[in-house]
Parts: C-alpha cells; sequence; structure tokens
C-alpha cells in the first residue's frame, strides 16, 4: 500500500500520473494521421479551451495516480511500438521516467501538447498546439516537430502565422478546423492554404471513422 506521501513524491518523479485513459486505436490527426498508436491520456489541465472535446480531462482529481510502470507494460503489449501521449495536458507533470521506459522497451513516443509548460521526457516526436488563452513558453517552439493550429474564426489564421514565425524551418505546419465548425469553416481553410502553402490540412479523422 502506499502512502500519500509516498505517491506524493512519486508523482513529482514521474513514476506515477493521474491516467484518465489509455487503448489502442489509430491515430487520426496532423502527420501521423492514420498510424496505429497505443494512446495514454492524462488527466488535469490549466489551458481551459471552451471548445475542447475532453473536457472530462481537466480535473486532475478525478483520475487516481497510476504506476507509471504499469501503463508502460501495457503499451508494450501492443504490435505497434508507438504511443501518443495526450491530455488534458500531459507537461504539467514530469514524463521522464514514462519516456525513459517506453525508449527502454522499443516504443516511439508522440507528444501532443499545448506547449504551455516546459518540455521534460525524450520524445520521438513532439507536435506543439498552442493555445490563445495559454501560449506556449519560449522555449518549446524551436523543438516543436509539428506545429498544428486549431482555426475555430478567420481571426485564428493570424494566431497561426504569429505562431509559425517561432518554430524551426522543418517543422511542418498544420490548419485544423474546430469540430463544431468544420463545415462552416473547411473552404476558408482549403483557401487558405491554396495561397498560403507552407500549410497543410489536418482533420479530426478519427471522428469520421467513429473510433476513439
Amino acid at each position: 500500500m502506499i502512502s500519500r506521501r509516498e505517491e506524493d513524491q512519486l508523482l513529482i518523479e514521474g513514476k506515477m500520473l493521474p491516467l484518465m485513459e489509455e487503448f489502442y486505436s489509430i491515430q487520426g490527426e496532423g502527420f501521423h494521421t492514420g498510424v496505429a498508436a497505443y494512446f495514454i491520456r492524462i488527466g488535469g489541465c490549466d489551458v481551459g479551451c471552451s471548445w475542447c472535446d475532453v473536457k472530462e480531462s481537466w480535473n486532475r482529481k478525478l483520475y487516481p495516480p497510476t504506476l507509471s510502470q504499469n501503463i508502460v507494460n501495457n503499451a508494450a503489449k501492443y504490435p505497434a511500438k508507438a504511443v501518443v501521449v495526450t491530455g488534458g495536458e500531459p507537461l504539467m507533470y514530469n514524463m521522464d521516467f514514462l519516456c525513459s521506459e517506453l525508449k527502454t522497451k522499443g516504443v516511439a513516443r508522440f507528444l501532443e501538447s499545448s506547449g504551455a509548460h516546459p518540455f521534460s521526457g525524450d520524445w520521438s516526436w513532439i507536435c506543439v498546439s498552442p493555445k490563445r488563452n495559454s501560449p506556449p513558453v519560449a522555449s518549446v517552439y524551436q523543438k516543436a516537430n509539428e506545429l498544428k493550429v486549431v482555426i475555430q474564426t478567420e481571426e485564428d489564421f493570424i494566431w497561426a502565422e504569429e505562431n509559425a514565425k517561432l518554430v524551426n524551418k522543418d517543422c511542418h505546419l498544420y490548419l485544423q478546423p474546430e469540430w463544431s465548425q468544420a463545415e462552416k469553416m473547411m473552404q476558408t481553410i482549403t483557401e487558405y492554404v491554396m495561397a498560403h502553402p507552407k500549410w497543410k490540412i489536418s482533420i479530426q479523422s478519427h471522428k469520421y471513422m467513429k473510433i476513439p
């Protein structure tokens, strides 16, 4: 039985994490769309996007700390040796131990983050999805392999361009319609990408496929 004090220390070390859910599925967004992966959703988020489709992930207290080693062992059982760590906001926690153990087992580690917190962990791929209400910390931009900006209104194109100026030259740039506005905004996004071909379009294809 782990005491509260021991639990708190393990959380600090990243050897326990508030796990909301874990499941094997297909990546539906961004650069790795269509790739099989094990998803690890961490509970807790202090960004609070109004259009978030996983608002139940915000309150970390709803999700009891889980031993990170158990999460790693579960992920390693599946044939696709790739993990997507998402949230919530996973970088609210220390990701060093989780990444180290996954790497030891030969599992690729893909991060989905707002970038609002400094990085921890050794990642194979970093996707930063910046949010206006809690922008990325300056240090994250140069580490991003992928910048994925959610487009809800035409004003979001300005936000996208502001962020694109800050990432490294090899970073892949994506515009993704906010799900509830996808039908309304898709034509505008399409025309924007045709006029500004440094961008690509990302859609939430998993929702069309009706998978997690």
